[in-house]
């Protein structure tokens, strides 16, 4: 029963990402209404995940897999930021990153925060694969 039921979360999620893509191809651009929809009902998963992800590294307790999975959460958190930062961008046509620092520092700074995300990522990933290959 389990099984089924996550394979059917996991074909919902597939359907809904692919639904997402298809209404952001078909939108060319504009804000529509079906774009915004799908861009908030983003945010919730976002939020799931990154709690769950607490959640596992708080129930791995340090090691290897418990540190890897701490990072992949941090990571997880920093990007939620990002994307909620992106929404409100895209619904409210207002860069909060801009206002605090100005256009090229802002810029500089999104950039350096992905590059940071990814490498926290990338780490606790490689940190897990250590981990469990050993």
């Amino acid at each position: 029963m389990t099984s089924r039921f996550s394979k059917t979360i996991l074909l919902g999620l597939l359907l809904f990402s692919s639904g997402t893509l298809w209404a952001q191809e078909m939108d060319h651009g504009s804000s529509s209404n079906l774009q915004i929809g799908f861009g908030l009902l983003e945010l919730p998963f976002l939020i799931l995940c990154v709690v769950f992800a607490f959640l596992t590294a708080r129930e791995l307790r340090g090691g290897k897999l418990g540190r890897g999975m701490t990072l992949l959460a941090w990571g997880f958190l920093i990007m939620a930021v990002g994307h909620l930062h992106m929404q409100i961008d895209h619904i409210f046509q207002l860069n909060i990153f801009q206002v605090l620092m100005g256009e090229p520092i802002a810029t500089i700074a999104w950039y350096l925060t992905l590059v940071f995300t990814w490498g926290l990522s990338g780490y606790g990933f490689y940190l897990i694969y250590k981990a469990s290959s050993s």
